[in-house]
């Protein structure tokens, strides 16, 4: 069944270190009714089994060309790494040899896809449900990126990493806020981490409220991290007052962390319930 839309807590928190869940469980709390939030877009992933994501609201990404992270996949169009199955989107990472129509060769095989060109918007709250996989090396991530993007470059576009894993622990999710002056290992960055389990043992909800000047992000209802333009370094730009659109990946390996060895049991799977986008009313 799927969850309802789940409460926040506004409560201010020191933004640059790992904070514990205040309780146990990946269910957060019912919704305020004084939030006033509109459900604007939403994926629930209940096509059939086997069926791709709706070409309606997102665009499949492929390629292995490291994607700016120096990652070892290449992600892919085909079910076995992208597909709807039992109400969930299924992002799978796979241990295999293959060579893309472009002859880039590589040793697995993942999937990527964005709401680019589909929808974005500016402000709200954005959340999805999403269970990350257990495996060393694996890269889960739900992003937002801004909808200028290619014609304004990188980090000057911005980038809201509303979670990602890149940890051994899979304990502790990340994130973190990218622009000019302050991307990439120097980005504005925050962690969460469970006191008693894994992300990896369920599912979990990730969320974002955006307003003007001012970015929260949230686990399961608790709020961790609270980021305004006073928060970046000094004469660095804000650059989270236009339209962004949303990604969803599962990368492996990279220049952040450790790649897989040979502890990880591959297929790798990320599993997403839902993906839910809301304005104020």
């Amino acid at each position: 069944m799927k969850s309802a839309l789940w409460a926040v807590l506004l409560i201010p928190i020191c933004p640059l270190n790992v904070w514990l869940r205040p309780a146990s469980g990946g269910v957060s709390s019912p919704a305020d009714p004084n939030r006033n939030w509109v459900l604007t877009w939403n994926d629930e992933f209940t096509g059939p089994n086997g069926s791709p994501p709706d070409s309606t609201k997102w665009v499949v990404e492929s390629g292995g060309n490291g994607w700016g992270n120096e990652e070892l996949e290449y992600y892919t169009l085909r079910p076995e790494n992208l597909r709807v199955e039992n109400g969930n989107l299924v992002i799978e990472a796979a241990r295999e040899e293959f060579t893309g129509a472009d002859g880039v060769k590589r040793r697995y095989t993942s999937a990527r896809l964005k709401t680019q060109g589909k929808f974005s918007q500016t402000y709200g709250r954005f959340e999805a449900r999403i269970r990350i996989p257990p495996g060393q090396g694996v890269w889960p991530a739900f992003w937002l990126l801004g909808d200028d993007f290619p014609a304004t470059d990188w980090p000057a576009c911005g980038e809201i990493d509303v979670m990602e894993n890149f940890d051994v622990d899979k304990s502790t999710i990340h994130g973190s806020i990218h622009g000019p002056g302050y991307s990439g290992d120097k980005s504005v960055s925050s962690g969460y981490t469970l006191p008693h389990e894994r992300f990896s043992d369920d599912f979990h909800v990730f969320a974002l409220e955006w307003e003007p000047q001012l970015i929260r992000l949230y686990v399961d209802g608790s709020l961790y991290s609270t980021r305004t333009p006073a928060d970046l370094p000094n004469g660095a730009r804000w650059v989270y007052d236009h339209p962004f659109f949303l990604i969803l990946n599962l990368a492996v390996g990279g220049k952040f962390r450790r790649n897989p060895d040979g502890s990880n049991d591959f297929p790798q799977r990320m599993l997403v319930d839902y993906v839910r986008v809301y304005s104020r009313r």
